[in-house]
């Protein structure tokens, strides 16, 4: 208890009060946009009579995010993290504004071009200003709060789009959160101009790196484009993408990411691991309650929101936890996603407990709360001054990636296993394997802590 008051004190004691509530307002205004989009997007390409563009404002904000996190950690790191943070603000402001004011699909998909760079800039900015603001021990709150962000976004964001759009205007989506973020901007500026300015730790050079950017976004956008539509072109699309990935990643993730070595490459690896088993077991649990257990489109997106809520739940009981080894706790995260998706499995089948769909994914949502943001705090922690924003950086686009190519693989095997009427014979085996997988990932980092203790 005592540990959780301290934690507390520090998020809002006078000197960090004004940047926690910052943090806090911006990530939730992000939140609020990201989940806001989906529900308006329908009226939107019906208005300007885009349907067949339904996918790309998805499709280039994710590869304009993918640049702006890699120009992000070069900015933080080279420059201080205040320079990144207070051009992405402005400019994520602008556009919403652009996206508000939009007369057609070309001027949105702009506004998502905008959104999308200042939003990777954006976030790995605010991790290196966290490392600054917070000292190591106190790390883990501030995660638990910038996850915490996403929870009221995740329960009413659909809901608030969905009715602007219905009584007012799709516009004011957009419209109505520009004043606000200026406002979160405000806000962060005295911390950032305390704490954000050049490392006296000169960053290590990095010739290549804006090239592996557009590589990175190129693959990134590919493996998306293949995971929505599962198709023989999508495949020859994702195999192009992997191909633009392998040498950007060379680049852009630390030395030894693949091979699982010893400190902040094994964490990084852990970070697209665990989100992309979270996410491809998610992608394909409203199909499953639709379709085998009849569920109404509604009811079947329940444990997606039940799901952020673990998520949240998780993120602030490791905020808790400052003496614990973050890599077993990462490896519990890895374990309670495995229990999450054994509850999938277990409920796919017509006669199976379709009601434990809902108490196992917030159990999954409880371990990437914990696992995602323990590697956030780890790799900080290992990480030189002059390499945060570039570590920081790696751990987004390893988020990312294994989102796509895991969601991406995920579609292939359920489409070549099931058909779109029974996708329980696809489904399955593919829940099966993610299973298999979380529960090894979990015991090779206990193992691996271990050998280093012995």
């Amino acid at each position: 208890m005592a540990t959780a008051e301290t934690s507390r004190s520090v998020l809002w004691n006078p000197q960090r009060r004004t940047f926690t509530a910052g943090l806090v307002l911006v990530i939730t205004l992000v939140a609020f946009e990201a989940m806001g989009l989906g529900t308006a997007l329908p009226t939107i390409v019906a208005e300007f009579g885009a349907q067949h563009w339904y996918s790309w404002p998805f499709t280039v904000f994710l590869a304009a995010s993918a640049i702006g996190t890699v120009i992000g950690g070069r900015l933080s790191d080279r420059r201080g993290p205040a320079v990144p943070l207070l051009l992405a603000l402005p400019t994520f402001a602008v556009g919403l504004l652009v996206a508000g004011f939009a007369m057609n699909m070309l001027v949105l998909l702009v506004a998502r071009v905008l959104q999308g760079l200042a939003g990777g800039v954006l976030i790995v900015a605010l991790y290196v200003m966290i490392a600054r603001v917070f000292p190591e021990e106190h790390r883990p709150a501030a995660f638990g709060a910038l996850s915490s962000a996403w929870v009221v976004p995740a329960l009413v964001g659909p809901v608030v789009s969905g009715a602007l759009t219905e009584q007012a205007s799709w516009r004011w989506v957009f419209l109505g959160l520009a004043p606000l973020v200026c406002i979160g901007a405000a806000m962060l500026v005295p911390t950032a101009r305390r704490f954000g300015a050049r490392s006296a730790d000169p960053p290590a050079p990095r010739p290549g790196l804006p090239l592996a950017a557009v590589g990175a976004a190129g693959g990134v956008v590919a493996l998306n484009w293949a995971a929505q539509d599962p198709s023989l072109t999508s495949l020859l699309i994702g195999l192009a993408g992997v191909a633009a990935l392998v040498p950007s990643l060379r680049l852009l993730l630390p030395e030894g990411t693949l091979r699982a070595r010893p400190g902040i490459p094994r964490m990084v690896l852990s970070r697209g691991l665990l989100s992309g088993f979270f996410f491809t077991a998610q992608a394909f649990v409203p199909l499953a309650l639709t379709v085998v257990h009849h569920y109404s489109p509604t009811t079947a997106g329940v444990p997606l929101t039940v799901g952020s809520v673990g998520w949240t739940a998780g993120a602030l009981w490791q905020s808790r936890q400052r003496e614990l080894r973050r890599e077993r706790v990462v490896a519990a995260g890895f374990a309670l996603v495995g229990v999450g998706i054994a509850g999938l499995a277990l409920s796919l089948p017509a006669w199976g407990p379709h009601g434990l769909v809902f108490a196992c994914w917030f159990v999954a949502g409880c371990g990437m709360g914990i696992g995602v943001t323990s590697t956030s705090v780890r790799v900080l922690s290992l990480s030189a001054e002059g390499e945060r924003g570039f570590n920081s950086a790696a751990l987004q686009i390893s988020d990312m990636l294994g989102q796509a190519a895991l969601v991406g693989l995920g579609g292939v095997v359920v489409a070549a296993l099931a058909t779109p009427a029974s996708p329980a014979g696809g489904v399955a085996p593919l829940d099966l394997a993610l299973l298999a997988a979380a529960l090894l990932a979990a015991l090779a980092l206990v193992r691996a802590t271990r050998n280093r203790t012995s």
